[in-house]
């Protein structure tokens, strides 16, 4: 899908960030999980002076493998008292270095569909500059995505599981969790 139609979409639809802070409070355990790849984790350790663990969990979907382990692929970002660990009240204390997720709410492409989130600021005026910018934020999403489940492809078909245990896989490589 090229730039201009995309944002042409976005634009039709609408949207304005009302900054209530709906969409990083949770309202069930793990849902609103916000998945983070290893380059975003390395952006918000930079920018937060935190190590990964204080932040991000495995992503706690699990496919068994035989042998009683199991594998979970990439991280997400924590959730405590009901929403994102870096939310505060409604403000992001990360939000320079926010996760594509974060950056793209309440809009991500599903193909060339372009999938709509609930959110209290969709239907606002949003001018062709804003639609713009965000066109290319999905783009990007969908490039990074896209890279990444490359590498995790390649690096499950090359790299041996250890029977039984439960393991992280990323772009970066396997881990025993």
């Amino acid at each position: 899908m090229e730039r201009e139609e995309l944002a042409g979409r976005i634009q039709v639809i609408g949207f304005s960030c009302i900054r209530c802070g709906e969409c990083c409070r949770d309202t069930e355990e793990d849902t609103g999980l916000v998945m983070v790849f290893p380059a975003e984790i390395e952006e918000l350790s930079v920018a937060t002076g935190l190590k990964a663990e204080d932040f991000s969990r495995p992503y706690p979907e699990k496919v068994r493998t035989p042998g009683g382990g199991s594998i979970t692929f990439e991280r997400c970002l924590k959730q405590i008292a009901g929403g994102c660990i870096f939310l505060d009240h409604t403000r992001c204390m990360a939000y320079a270095a926010r996760p594509w997720i974060c950056r793209t709410y309440p809009f991500m492409l599903s193909g060339d569909r372009v999938v709509v989130s609930p959110c209290r600021g969709i239907g606002q005026d949003m001018a062709e500059h804003g639609a713009l910018e965000m066109a290319d934020l999905l783009l990007a999403r969908r490039a990074a995505e896209q890279a990444e489940g490359e590498r995790v492809r390649g690096i499950l078909s090359s790299h041996p599981f250890p029977a039984g245990e439960d393991v992280l896989v990323d772009g970066t490589g396997v881990r025993v969790l």
